[in-house]
């Protein structure tokens, strides 16, 4: 569980590592990843570059998800969790 869910105390229902993914496939992927999911359910979207970081979050939000919560796992990574709307 990420530094994120475990603050929120979150249950992440799918992870999808994107790193090496470059936009707007990061975006693509996730949507598509969500689309997966039922309602409610969380996932975790992991990505290794800045432009993803920022606009993975904002895309989705404008989706009718809502982003829980955004930050770094260390390195040039960084943890996206979005849940299903």
């Amino acid at each position: 569980m990420s530094e994120i869910a475990a603050r929120q105390g979150v249950q992440v229902d799918e992870e999808l590592n994107l790193r090496g993914e470059v936009c707007p496939y990061t975006f693509v992927k996730s949507k598509l990843a969500l689309e997966d999911l039922a309602p409610g359910q969380i996932l975790r979207v992991i990505v290794d570059n800045p432009e993803s970081a920022e606009n993975v979050p904002r895309s989705l939000a404008n989706e009718g998800n809502e982003v829980l919560g955004v930050g770094p796992l260390g390195g040039e990574a960084w943890s996206i969790l979005v849940k299903k709307r």
